[in-house]
């Protein structure tokens, strides 16, 4: 059996070293463009900021580890097609120029993503950075040594910690995004006036609810970003608006969404036979709203390119789905996040009820760390926790009612355990009880209840850390990487 698979950076590597410890006779080879792989791009900012000292702590796998398992592992190479038909990739060597056809039996693509480039004027313009690999980490770091003004274009995960990077480096630093709030997709209003309390306490300048319309240089180099309300003077620019799947190799040949992320099946199988997808490059189906989504996280590669490895031949193991679990640390401040925020949970019209509860740490009740996946991974002491799809009942017959319930939980995370105290279990099973009363107020036939449940047995029930259908388990988010 012929493997090849396209991309090594998480997926690719799990789907790698997997699929060489299950099928020691197959033939399996990896392309990547790149000179190196399973780079952490989040810990970019932790490179950037000197926490992450050495860049080899920036990876956890190497060509030659893959050579030890037997997988031809050819770096800098770019495959520029794929022939789904004729099972058959067109690659390019970028050291010799050389280009030449591979044969397929299975194909595992795992091309990942690539940031979103505006098409402004001067995007072009010298010290105008992206932030993905490991080349562009590098002149990052390189070109800010001598930039005092630097301005970061997105307030998601990735532009933040770059903002605190710069600003503990004794920059001038301006946050900038169109939406009126920072991670404005992770979290709730509650956890981001803290986080944007703590950048302008660090004299960070937020420019939100402004739309970049361009930058101005002089001598082909950066000197002005320009937004719809405002002009800022820079030396530096770290583009980090969001990404995309790169999927054009596979465009017409397999099923998509809008955004060209490959939709797969629960066993990461494509709409083509023998063809498979993994990681950033693909879609995956959100627990929170029974729907597919696009969520590019560390943690869903590399558990879903350990599952290829192990659905290739047949379909054994099943995707549990994601929460899009995630974690950052602002200064002082250590911020976890799963499910829906209660503002993506009105939108999608969802009857929601929330509680936020400010409670000393005292009699903890421990939960297994396996049990909330990664919100376990903080080794210290976090004064905001978020812990989201707590609880969901549906009825049934004619009409519909749902519930769920949104927790907010300052709490104490001890080692990889969450500590819950027995003051917000009792706080949360009145809430629980509270929208059990209120659903039979409505005029339809609950069917399913929940009983008296304590919280752990809510939160393995509804994050779903096991599934009676799989045989092994699959690595726990707190098991691959920070996110």
């Amino acid at each position: 059996m012929k493997i090849i698979i396209v991309g090594c950076t998480h997926s690719g590597t799990a789907a790698a070293i997997n699929a060489a410890n299950l099928y020691p006779d197959a033939e399996i080879t990896v392309y990547e463009r790149n000179d190196n792989i399973s780079f952490l791009s989040c810990g970019i900012a932790l490179y950037v900021g000197g926490v992450v000292k050495e860049s080899d702590g920036l990876f956890y796998s190497s060509p030659d580890q893959l050579k030890s398992l037997g997988v031809k592992a050819h770096m800098e190479h770019d495959v520029q097609s794929i022939d789904t038909e004729k099972n058959e990739v067109t690659v390019k060597n970028l050291k010799t120029g050389e280009v030449f056809t591979d044969t397929f039996d299975k194909l595992i693509a795992t091309m990942g993503s690539w940031p979103i480039i505006p098409n402004i004027d001067g995007i072009d313009l010298e010290n105008v950075l992206l932030c993905k690999n490991f080349e562009q980490a590098n002149k990052i770091i390189e070109r800010s040594k001598g930039a005092k003004n630097i301005a970061v274009v997105g307030a998601g995960y990735i532009g933040v910690e770059l903002v605190e990077a710069f600003s503990l480096d004794d920059k001038n630093v301006t946050l900038v995004d169109a939406a009126p709030r920072i991670m404005s997709k992770y979290l709730d209003k509650e956890f981001t006036d803290v986080a944007e309390k703590a950048f302008q306490a660090h004299g960070v300048k937020l420019a939100l609810g402004e739309f970049l319309n361009g930058f101005k240089g002089e001598d082909g180099k950066v000197t002005h970003l320009i937004t719809d309300k405002s002009e800022y003077e820079v030396d530096m620019v770290v583009m980090c608006i969001g990404f995309r799947p790169n999927t054009g190799i596979l465009k017409d040949q397999v099923e998509m969404l809008g955004n060209g992320a490959i939709v797969v099946d629960e066993y990461m199988q494509t709409s083509v036979k023998d063809v498979f997808a993994a990681g950033d490059c693909c879609s995956v189906h959100y627990n929170p709203t029974d729907s597919t989504g696009y969520i590019p996280l560390a943690t869903n590669a590399v558990r879903m390119g350990t599952l290829v490895a192990k659905n290739l031949l047949e379909p054994k193991v099943r995707h549990m789905g994601t929460q899009g679990t995630s974690g950052i640390k602002i200064y002082e401040h250590n911020i976890s996040s799963t499910g829906l925020t209660e503002a993506r949970a009105e939108a999608e019209g969802i009857n929601v009820g929330t509680v936020s509860i400010e409670d000393k740490v005292g009699d903890i009740y421990r939960l297994p760390s396996d049990v909330l996946l990664g919100l376990g991974q903080y080794r210290k002491t976090a004064h905001e926790v978020e812990i989201v799809e707590m609880l969901e009942i549906c009825s049934v017959l004619e009409k519909h009612a749902e519930v769920t319930i949104i927790g907010i939980i300052p709490e104490d995370i001890v080692s990889v355990q969450i500590g819950l105290t027995k003051t917000i279990e009792n706080k949360f099973m009145g809430l629980i009880n509270q929208a059990l009363e209120d659903i039979e107020k409505l005029d339809v036939k609950v069917t399913k209840k929940a009983e008296q449940k304590s919280i752990a047995q809510v939160c393995k029930g509804l994050l779903g850390s096991y599934n009676d259908e799989y045989d092994e388990r699959i690595p726990n988010e707190e098991d691959t990487t920070r996110r």
